[in-house]
């Protein structure tokens, strides 16, 4: 992969330390180009981490912390890859229907192949998956982690 430049590059702060995800346009561009949106906008600032397995999965994107809410954009068009789902992958969140993917996103804590070719891969974590692995469990989860700030570096 090319040099990673601060545009394709997202750090999150969250309740639990610093993430750095490499945003992967060469496999979902319309998915990065919306996640670089809405964090540009501060949307995700503040946001839980609603639903996390342990050894599979955390996920968050939900201004309402339910899981079932979104951003006012529309929804994107799947951009399905084989790129596998490991450790550190970052994927949309969608429902059943392949085209519901909106501002949800979940980071794995493992391989997960279930998911491979049914959900679009859009970054990977780079650096400090140590704090993504001490997020908070839960189904839902009871007094949530959250996103503290979502900023691509570009803009830091």
């Amino acid at each position: 992969m090319a040099q990673d430049t601060p545009e394709d590059l997202l750090i999150l702060e969250t309740t639990k330390g610093r993430v750095v995800i490499r945003l992967r346009p060469d496999l979902a561009p319309r998915h990065v180009a919306r996640v670089k949106e809405l964090a540009r906008e501060g949307f995700y600032d503040g946001v839980v981490f609603h639903r996390v397995i342990d050894g599979f999965m955390a996920q968050t994107g939900d201004p309402t912390g339910t899981g079932a809410g979104g951003s006012e954009k529309p929804d994107l068009v799947a951009e399905f890859t084989a790129e596998p789902h490991k450790r550190g992958t970052v994927s949309a969140a969608r429902t059943a229907n392949p085209n519901s993917a909106n501002s949800q996103f979940y980071i794995c804590f493992d391989r997960a192949p279930w998911l491979d070719k049914q959900y679009s891969i859009w970054g990977e974590v780079i650096e400090g998956m140590e704090n993504v692995d001490k997020i908070k469990r839960g189904e839902p989860v009871t007094d949530p982690d959250s996103i503290t700030t979502m900023r691509v570096a570009a803009d830091v």
